[in-house]
């Protein structure tokens, strides 16, 4: 048996195909039906996100951001201390080589994206819920713009397709957008899953009536030194063994992790929206608002504007002024948006120095397996991870080179 702990999108890909491939499926989690970051994000199938977050542009630009009521970087300065670790790997990371290597990394993991994803949602018959309609980055300066062309020659570097358009052209995709756009580019290769919670709720669905068993119980620990079989200890003083036990808790994986002697450096990133069911405009795609770091995304559950990023731990309250403030920025790109009977969300991306995922098997134990540290792209590599974890469950070759998503980069 296999036991996988998290039914948030990528533990849901997960188990799908690892049941896919043969295998008997439990998958645990204290609120499988709950709300989770796989519900709340953007929709966006990101592929042509190659680069780092700690590139040196954004490093530089960070503390200012943290500074600016409106800006998309606020840290809560009592969780800077404990921080400060994660802090110094992403400074490290900076670094040219390690953007270089980074990006090679995430451009294979997304190289393979719509190779696992497709057969996944022509099963589910879902395959009309993905809006390949590709995505506009736009800048209000053409400082901003230029501030970027390293971020726009790597993604070009990888194989992503970048398009620049006039502001003319971009308005004839999108008449909504105003006049403070001075730059666009379009990536026809960006595509959006027109409700994220659709899709997880038809996952899970799939898995019941197949066969699959969904636990809802509280995760405490697992211990994998007392026999050869992994056990996971859940509240109640209640105890499971399984053949292999995977991890894919999102943001709370790094403790169960620790309980197996795996370090890992992974913050919480807390992400914002608001979603507006009547916005009074219509869009055909994602917009990226590129210096001031937010979306605009057309779901069939209304337009969702999001972004921020929040570090405070995970049990600081949600500070909903930063949805507020997204709709703000949002009218001003687009002045005739309608705001009212919005609704506001706030959820934990479990977010890594490097920006780059953990799909590992675990340093004590082999049948101890992990899939978490997405950050902004747990939607996207979902299926990917997902058939990755599959690969080394029944030691099979993989497509790409593993070790850069290693738990063993942390020690």
């Amino acid at each position: 048996m296999v036991a996988v702990i998290g039914a948030g999108i990528v533990g849901l890909a997960i188990a799908y195909q690892v049941f896919k491939a043969g295998a008997r499926v439990t998958l645990i989690d204290r609120d499988p039906e709950g709300d989770k970051v796989s519900f709340g994000n953007a929709g966006g199938i990101a592929v042509t996100e190659v680069f780092p977050a700690s590139a040196p542009q954004v490093w530089l630009r960070v503390w200012g951001w943290a500074v600016d009521p409106l800006g998309p970087l606020s840290i809560r300065p009592g969780h800077v201390p404990r921080m400060l670790p994660w802090l110094l790997r992403f400074a490290r990371h900076s670094q040219a080589l390690e953007v270089e290597r980074i990006s090679r990394a995430l451009a294979a993991l997304n190289s393979r994206v719509y190779d696992d994803l497709m057969p996944m949602l022509r099963e589910l018959g879902m395959t009309d819920d993905l809006r390949r309609s590709g995505a506009l980055t736009l800048y209000e300066t053409e400082q901003g713009y230029r501030r970027d062309a390293a971020e726009w020659a790597c993604k070009r570097a990888r194989g992503i397709q970048v398009e620049q358009l006039s502001v003319a052209e971009a308005r004839l995709m999108e008449p909504a957008l105003g006049t403070l756009v001075s730059r666009a580019l379009f990536t026809p290769q960006w595509s959006i899953v027109r409700n994220p919670k659709r899709l997880a709720d038809r996952l899970r669905e799939f898995l019941l009536r197949s066969g699959v068993v969904i636990r809802r119980a509280e995760v405490l620990r697992l211990v994998a030194t007392s026999g050869p079989r992994p056990s996971v200890h859940l509240a109640g003083q209640e105890t499971t063994t399984a053949d292999k036990v995977i991890v894919a808790a999102g943001v709370w994986s790094s403790g169960l992790a620790a309980s197996v002697g795996d370090k890992v450096l992974m913050e919480s990133e807390r992400g914002y929206n608001s979603t507006l069911p009547a916005p009074g405009i219509s869009l055909d795609r994602e917009l990226i608002f590129a210096e001031r770091r937010f979306v605009a995304t057309p779901l069939d559950c209304g337009l969702r504007i999001g972004g921020a990023a929040e570090f405070g731990g995970l049990h600081a309250p949600a500070n909903y002024r930063r949805s507020e403030d997204l709709v703000e920025l949002a009218k001003r790109y687009l002045p005739d948006l309608q705001t009212s009977g919005g609704t506001h969300w706030a959820g934990h991306r479990p977010t890594t120095p490097d920006s780059l995922p953990v799909i590992s098997r675990a340093r004590s134990h082999p049948d101890v397996l992990y899939g978490f540290g997405h950050g902004h792209l747990g939607l996207t590599h979902a299926a990917t991870t997902g058939a990755l974890i599959r690969d080394l469950i029944f030691n099979q070759s993989s497509s790409i080179d593993m070790t850069p998503y290693d738990i063993r980069r942390f020690n």
